[in-house]
């Protein structure tokens, strides 16, 4: 039985952020640190965290979090403060993430591939006043002169610096803070897009919204106390940060987190832990199955595969089906701006609508819209539109973007897409991305859904190059395995299945990873800028 077999929570409209109606859960925590209240009170002695040789109850896990936010009072962190976290994947993290919200105060994540002047932006940006970072990135951190006001640091994971470790250790005998008092449309974390269309901007998340889109992902794929999430993705970024994170402790499950994303290293400790839950990127499942000892592995607890940032290739889905026939898979589709899930997709129909992104999660709104902010009928291509509890308020202190992005509490995605007759969605591209060959529109990711479905594809990206005569040209940046199929067994594949002007006129043949921003997008302005025009 899938979530759209099953009635949802109980749903209400509710006014929120000014202007606009949104349709929540009648019934939800308060706040992003009352999920893990409501947690502690449910399970205090099972399992919430497992990382390396760290296994910590949900009693554990509170007790940390209430000596973390005695070390972050200690040092003046108060309701409101900015405090960036520039911490890769271990229960410092979590334990981080809980302490701020017990204070009221704002956790600002960032990604550990961030570079000097990147970090330098943010923390300027958001008025960080704190940083908590991996002691091995000390090197790469601005340096203070190059930030309005010094902030102060804090290290994990090593020697050197201001220690976390110690200042923790130092508030052990002091009372615990009291948990602060927040609405919730207060902010509880900004995360920062990925600037692949210029500076990054802080996405203002709200407390609302990180407990709107936890009891979504509960909902949808049915989560209870007796599942273990593997987090192989960075939960500094929205996916894990709520797919593995906050969703898990909403369940009052167990998290297990993996420092980095490795295919043979997750199948061994997803099989030692009995996984029953992933969120994934396609290109992920397709390397597990490409471990030679896949079959060795005691994977039958493993019952949802999340996914999303890119289609599942048909071949995947036939072969996981195969391999773990317990397994449930499920497209999502979602952003920094919409908090993570926007559409989710039932399991029965993955393998029969490889082309759609799923359905509208509980709550949320989707429209398809013309140029001129028009709603278009079902079928017809527009740009995706989304409302509900989940988007964020805004960009931090930036009223033009906030502008220019959200319309009556829509956030304008920037993707195109449509939406059938029975309500599944179909992304077909990003407005910035479309080819126009001599008045052909050409959508990348139907390109791209048959590239990957070719054997020995690995995963691929579509692109346009610039081309005097015709305006652009196809060209398909293509991963391939150790069959290593030939470009031109490729251009076959695709000419048998597409309209001539859309199949790829030039290849580029590669085994090494395609270019990836924190989130797990492809970075096609990368690709083409690698580039050169076509004759």
């Amino acid at each position: 039985m899938s979530w759209r077999d099953t009635s949802p929570p109980p749903l209400r409209r509710e006014a929120h952020f000014g202007d606009r109606v949104v349709s929540c859960f009648a019934d939800r925590p308060a706040s992003l640190f009352a999920l893990l209240e409501e947690a502690v009170a449910r399970r205090p002695g099972g399992e919430a965290i497992v990382c390396g040789d760290v296994r910590w109850t949900y009693a554990d896990l509170d007790a940390a979090v209430g000596r973390m936010a005695a070390g972050f009072a200690g040092v003046g962190v108060t309701a409101g403060d900015r405090v960036g976290l520039l911490v890769g994947n271990r229960p410092d993290f979590v334990t981080a993430l809980f302490a701020l919200a017990r204070l009221g105060a704002v956790a600002v994540p960032m990604g550990l591939r961030l570079q000097a002047p990147e970090i330098a932006h943010i923390l300027a940006d958001c008025g960080a006043r704190l940083l908590v970072h991996e002691a091995e990135m000390a090197d790469r951190l601005p340096a203070d002169s190059s930030l309005p006001a010094p902030v102060r640091r804090l290290t994990v994971g090593g020697e050197g610096g201001e220690r976390l470790a110690d200042l923790v250790a130092k508030a052990a005998d002091l009372p615990l803070p009291p948990v602060a008092a927040v609405n919730e449309e207060d902010l509880a974390v900004i995360l920062y897009t990925s600037g692949t269309t210029g500076r990054p901007k802080g996405a203002m998340l709200t407390h609302l919204g990180i407990v709107h889109s936890s009891l979504v992902y509960e909902h949808c794929m049915g989560l209870t106390a007796a599942d273990r999430s593997l987090a192989a993705v960075p939960l500094s970024h929205v996916t894990g940060l709520i797919a593995n994170i906050t969703a898990t402790i909403r369940a009052a499950a167990t998290l297990i987190i993996m420092p980095a994303f490795k295919a043979a290293d997750f199948l061994v400790l997803a099989a030692r832990e009995r996984m029953t839950q992933s969120v994934l990127v396609p290109a992920m499942y397709n390397l597990c199955l490409l471990q030679p000892d896949f079959d060795s592995h005691d994977l039958s607890a493993w019952r949802i595969g999340g996914y999303g940032g890119a289609p599942m290739p048909t071949p995947t889905i036939e072969r996981l089906a195969a391999r773990c026939p317990g397994l449930a898979l499920m497209n999502a589709y979602g952003a920094t701006e919409t908090t993570s899930p926007t559409t989710i997709m039932p399991p029965r129909y993955t393998a029969t609508h490889g082309y759609s992104v799923g359905m509208a999660a509980p709550g949320v709104e989707i429209i398809v819209v013309d140029d001129h902010g028009r709603e278009l009928p079902a079928g017809e291509v527009g740009e995706i539109w989304i409302a509900g509890p989940h988007v964020v308020k805004g960009y931090w202190g930036n009223p033009q973007a906030t502008a220019e992005g959200f319309t009556a509490g829509f956030w304008h995605s920037g993707d195109l897409g449509c939406i059938d007759a029975d309500g599944f969605v179909q992304v077909l591209d990003r407005k910035k991305d479309m080819i126009n060959r001599g008045g052909y529109k050409i959508f990348t990711a139907e390109v791209e859904t048959v590239l990957v479905a070719c054997p020995g594809v690995i995963e691929c990206a579509v692109v346009a190059v610039p081309c005097p005569v015709l305006g652009e040209r196809v060209h398909a940046v293509v991963v391939t395995d150790a069959s290593e199929p030939a470009a031109e067994t490729i251009r076959a594949w695709c000419a048998a299945r597409l309209s001539d002007y859309k199949v790829p006129e030039t290849l580029t043949l590669t085994t090494d990873p395609l270019p990836r921003n924190a989130n797990g997008k492809v970075m096609k302005r990368v690709l083409r800028e690698g580039l050169r025009p076509v004759a």
